[in-house]
């Protein structure tokens, strides 16, 4: 490996770091959201479509999405670690059998649907699931805990009202 890729593989890291992208592939319909400047103004601006190519090469990496505006087909290219891109989201999952979905430039309308990958929805609703109910669990926990140290701090304070009312009745009685 020459010092160059080693440069980009380290340049690449840094940068998903910063910024984690979701997994998704062709096929799966996803959100751009894109920073656009427009004079001094910057403003974030969705792009929502089906990923259609994704070209893997370092810091080069990109995907094409196309959506269909206006009865028109759009594609645009994003560079995948650009600074311009705010976030992706996957709207939806894609079942294809191709990398590349070029062929979709043809159909139109019903022709061009692309069937939703169910298996991933299953998983990820089981894996949801657990984290909610463990999620669940963790703030039952805290609840406990905090309604044990008020209930003790309760406690205290009506043993402190005791001894004070006590203390009080004591010196009445003896002034009596």
């Amino acid at each position: 490996m020459n010092t160059i890729q080693e440069f980009e593989q380290r340049k690449a890291a840094v940068l998903r770091e910063e910024r984690p992208l979701p997994k998704f592939k062709p096929g799966d319909t996803v959100r751009v959201n894109v920073r656009v400047v427009e004079g001094t103004r910057e403003r974030i601006q969705a792009f929502e479509g089906v990923c259609i190519a994704r070209k893997s090469a370092g810091l080069n990496s990109s995907f094409t999405v196309r959506k269909i505006s206006y009865g028109e087909g759009v594609e645009r290219v994003f560079p995948l670690l650009s600074p311009r891109i705010d976030s992706i989201d996957v709207v939806r999952r894609g079942s294809v059998r191709r990398a590349k979905l070029y062929y979709l430039r043809g159909l139109r309308g019903k022709a061009a649907r692309i069937a939703e990958d169910t298996s991933y929805r299953r998983i990820q609703e089981e894996t949801v699931g657990e984290a909610v109910a463990a999620a669940k669990a963790e703030e039952e926990a805290a609840a406990a805990a905090a309604a044990a140290e008020t209930n003790s701090e309760t406690a205290s304070t009506k043993e402190a009202a005791t001894t004070a009312s006590e203390e009080t009745t004591t010196k009445e009685s003896n002034n009596d």
